[in-house]
């Protein structure tokens, strides 16, 4: 078994390790769009116990091992099957997912927005992030994915550099939605709804938890697995 150590960056210990994304969740340690830095570099900078974290992270490893949990080769599979998966597991769920939540944060801000004014905010946050999402999955679904595809069937140099291109315009975009994220990240107090809070507050707060985790894993497998492939 492989012990993780301080020169391994999160984004590499993800790829073997999928559940070690809740771990570093819990720390706010980013593991996608930088996730390429060494874990003693953000242990340093976020004056965390990197003994602590990495004591936990291969205690449960192992565990995650022993009860029967296979790695995935992520560089074995190829690059169509790796965009089918994104597709099914991260695009349907936020063409679904983003509107259904839009409902719920306009409607707590509608209800309670004077009692508690950082729901303005919220709202706004949301459907910025929204806009932008939807958008981005738009180009990724007609434009990058294709080419990808087109590529691994006919290798091309002028098709290279245009999906090398995307995939820069793509890891921008990404950043911008891991900063709105991160934005209602605080402003939700860490998806901790205030005390007394109705059933559809604390279903909006759980289903943006649900909907940060899912985006990071989404971004996680495109800029550390699928555009790193392009990378020359």
């Amino acid at each position: 078994m492989v012990t993780f150590n301080s020169n391994h960056t999160a984004a590499d210990i993800v790829k073997q390790f999928p559940k070690a994304s809740d771990l570093f969740k819990k720390n706010r340690i980013d593991f996608c769009c930088g996730g390429d830095k060494p874990l003693g570099e953000v242990f340093e900078t976020k004056s965390l116990s990197g003994e602590e974290i990495l004591h936990e992270l291969n205690e449960s490893y192992g565990q995650w091992l022993e009860n029967g949990n296979v790695e995935i080769n992520w560089d074995a599979i190829s690059d169509a099957e790796l965009i089918d998966y994104i597709l099914e597991k991260h695009h349907h769920y936020l063409n679904e997912e983003l509107p259904a939540l839009g409902q719920f944060v306009t409607k707590i801000y509608r209800v309670h927005g004077q009692q508690h004014p950082h729901l303005k905010e919220l709202h706004e946050v949301y459907h910025q992030l929204k806009t932008d999402l939807e958008s981005h999955l738009i180009e990724e679904e007609k434009f990058l994915f294709p080419l990808i595809k087109n590529y691994q069937e006919k290798p091309d140099l002028e098709l290279l550099e245009s999906i090398k291109k995307l995939n820069q315009d793509m890891e921008q975009e990404h950043i911008a939605a891991g900063d709105f994220l991160q934005k209602i990240h605080q402003l939700t107090n860490g998806f901790e709804p205030p005390e007394g809070a109705c059933n559809s507050y604390r279903i909006t707060y759980a289903r943006l938890a649900e909907l940060e985790s899912n985006t990071f894993q989404h971004i996680h497998l495109e800029n550390n697995i699928l555009f790193k492939k392009f990378v020359s």
